[in-house]
């Protein structure tokens, strides 16, 4: 079907209400409108649903998110356990409660009880949610740190995790046979309540959330000394953390917590930074600002759904610098399991997580400390499936696990990453080191100087609409048909291909089978150690580069990762 067509099919099906006609004969006239809007079914992923808000196929709206309830809904019907309900949580964008009451009444009208927070919420608290409830699965309309005009939403399975294969793959074939929305069941919310089909998950749920959260403190004991000293400058970027993340660290003690008040309240617009992406330098202008009146010791920001935190400070020239998503890794890393094995807590079988585009500088401080390190395909869900298959097979005992953008958790209560427990361990990272004269700048050159000059880059080239996805598709396909033979000067040795599963070896023809599930990603592996990796996001409209490269020097390093940089552009630009 073409988009002409699944235009004029809106307009004639007597499921779709008249108002939403009224706005599509508008447009009637615009047939670039109508070809971006309807030139296909907004795609439900192995992550979920993501897309601008409006109305069409192609969009965010109550439909497409209908649908998606539904398929959801029979795939549950499915599997005979729809009387654990479904727990939904939704963050500050634009239709986020309105979709998220949907889903409930959408569940509710097919039998299935729904659990729904009564205000915005973290992510994680809905990865905590489902398991607190022993709800059957669970859904979190978010669209992470999207521009303004985007929501999504995402699935997440029992055990806490967003769903992985194979159960992805049957929820969509699910969702893909709703073909009609007339197919979509829905019940009004009043019958929904006194049926017992629709509920408000109680505040008892925040509390045992935030019990868990501060379970995870490696070094409680640091507060009753630097608890009034650490001056800890907040910014929840207009989004869910603003409420989670101040009630824990005021439940650990710190006293000196200053957020910036511009940002404060929830905001679906993000009047103050249009792009709500902590891992965007330019989020945090204002929280300097502040910083720089307080004197502040550490500045952190999580983005609207809270999942993600960014952190900046100040180096040894009093200028503020970024601590990007595998710096805090691999501090957190280093803290974690330095002060585990000097408390004498650090378990034999111990494990850390990482996903293949994160920092190379995790295996030498796991080695360091004798413990596996393990890697993952990128997506925290990936992590989450990894935990529960160590609890249930005890091979290894989960200390942390990250994912470079700005991704992390401790503690095995979530399956999904959590910005309000990686902020109180960066803020108790702060203090420790504050207690012993240092900064966490500081701490990141004990790391070059203990393990190497490890430096890692991401290049994102955005990409919108339907140009923008031939664009992306025409690059890995030229990657895929001609692989490179060197970056910057520097062969590449191993091709690692985790789409057609194969890994060569260019030098002597080798092949190996990739160990992880397929995915459209290219990694290279070069002769001095350096690697790249390319692969479209999973949840933008983005084609991600990522290098990491090791140097002799961190100028030595810095010259390393900018000529595989500009190789990089050349080598797009002739594409």
């Amino acid at each position: 079907m073409d988009y002409m067509e699944r235009y004029h099919q809106w307009l004639a099906d007597p499921s779709i209400d008249e108002d939403t006609k009224v706005e599509l004969r508008l447009i009637a006239e615009d047939e670039k409108e109508i070809k971006e809007r309807f030139y296909k079914e907004l795609e439900f992923g192995t992550g979920g649903l993501r897309g601008i808000i409006g109305t069409g196929s192609n969009r965010m709206n109550f439909y497409t998110v209908g649908k998606a309830t539904q398929g959801l809904a029979n795939y549950i019907k499915k599997q005979g356990t729809q009387a654990k309900g479904v727990a939904i949580a939704y963050d500050s964008r634009h239709m986020s409660p309105e979709f998220a009451r949907i889903a409930g009444l959408v569940l509710a009208a097919n039998g299935i009880p729904a659990f729904v927070y009564p205000s915005l919420r973290p992510t994680p608290m809905l990865s905590f949610a489902v398991r607190r409830l022993g709800c059957t699965a669970g859904i979190v309309v978010t669209a992470s740190h999207n521009p303004p005009e985007y929501n999504g939403y995402k699935v997440y399975w029992a055990d806490g995790a967003q769903v992985v294969a194979p159960r992805d793959t049957d929820i969509i074939d699910e969702v893909n046979a709703v073909t009609e929305y007339g197919q979509i069941l829905r019940m009004e919310q009043k019958e929904a309540e006194e049926k017992g089909l629709y509920h408000t998950i109680a505040k008892e749920i925040d509390r045992c959330f935030d019990e868990q959260v501060l379970s995870q403190r490696i070094c409680p004991e640091i507060t009753e000394d630097m608890g009034e000293n650490l001056t800890i400058i907040y910014t929840p970027i207009h989004g869910s953390g603003n409420e989670p993340v101040r009630r824990v660290l005021k439940k650990a003690k710190y006293k000196k917590v200053f957020v910036v008040p511009e940002q404060e309240e929830p905001d679906p617009d993000f009047t103050t930074v249009g792009y709500p992406n902590p891992e965007d330098p330019n989020v945090f202008t204002l929280a300097k600002k502040l910083s720089e009146e307080k004197n502040g010791d550490i500045i952190v920001g999580t983005d609207p759904d809270c999942d993600r935190v960014g952190a900046m400070v100040k180096d040894d020239m009093g200028e503020y610098v970024v601590l990007t998503g595998n710096m805090v890794g691999a501090l957190l890393t280093e803290y974690i399991l330095s002060q585990k094995a000097e408390k004498g807590t650090l378990p034999e079988n111990g494990v850390v997580i990482k996903t293949i585009v994160s920092t190379e500088l995790i295996q030498p401080i796991c080695d360091f400390y004798g413990v596996k390190k393990i890697e993952v395909l990128t997506g925290f869900k990936f992590i989450g499936e990894k935990i529960k298959e160590f609890e249930e097979t005890g091979a290894y005992q989960y200390l942390f696990g990250f994912e470079e953008s700005y991704g992390y958790l401790a503690g095995t209560y979530a399956r999904d990453k959590d910005a309000v427990v990686a902020t109180l361990l960066l803020c108790e990272m702060a203090a420790y080191y504050k207690k012993n004269g240092m900064t966490l700048y500081d701490g990141v050159q004990k790391l070059y100087e203990k393990y190497g000059y490890y430096l890692d880059g991401v290049k994102a080239i955005t990409l919108k609409g339907l140009d923008g996805v031939e664009r992306i598709q025409k690059i890995m396909a030229s990657l895929r048909e001609t692989t490179p033979k060197a970056f910057g000067g520097k062969d590449v040795v191993w091709a690692r291909d985790y789409k057609t599963q194969i890994f060569r070896n260019l030098k002597t023809g080798e092949e190996e089978k990739s160990p992880l599930p397929i995915s459209d990603v290219l990694y290279y592996i070069l002769e001095d150690g350096t690697w790249l990796c390319v692969r479209p996001s999973g949840t933008e409209p983005k084609l991600k580069f990522y290098i990491g490269v090791k140097g002799e020097s961190l100028e030595g390093a810095k010259e390393k990762l900018s000529a595989l940089a500009k190789d990089l552009d050349e080598k797009l630009a002739s594409i």
